[in-house]
């Protein structure tokens, strides 16, 4: 799978978003890279390019953009996840507030994945949160 004719970001190092095994798709971890822009989402910069803020909750919604559209690319959608692994930079700070988020963007899916929530002491880029993914093409 080619990432770039998919609309997916780039990844940072030789690898593909997601692989297809049997009836599984493995999606690689994801960030809040938008693909478009190649920014992070929720980071705000200041005009020496030093870090202002980091809208947590926008950098959420942009990990499950982007598993969204992993998804997509391979004909699935958020149903067919079955295990979803989160990565916190903060815990007592990002929990609360990620399971809100969470909570909402799965709120229509009957049977929603099982989950582990890790915490990390960083991820790569500007990222406080990353999730790993597996999939299933039989729901």
């Amino acid at each position: 799978m080619s990432d770039a004719k998919n609309g997916l970001t780039k990844p940072l190092a030789k690898y593909s978003h997601c692989r297809r095994v049997g009836d599984l798709l493995l999606i690689a971890g994801q960030g809040c890279r938008d693909p478009k822009t190649n920014i992070w989402a929720g980071v705000e910069f200041g005009s020496k390019n030093e870090i202002l803020s980091i809208d947590f909750a926008a950098q959420v919604k942009g990990v499950l953009r982007n598993i969204e559209d992993v998804l997509r690319s391979q004909g699935l959608t958020r149903s067919h996840l079955v295990d979803v692994q989160v990565f916190l930079t903060d815990m007592k700070e990002q929990f609360d507030q990620m399971n809100q988020i969470w909570n909402e963007f799965f709120e229509s899916v009957e049977n929603p994945p099982t989950r582990t929530t890790v915490a990390v002491k960083g991820l790569p880029g500007h990222n406080l949160i990353e999730m790993k993914s597996f999939a299933s093409f039989k729901v």
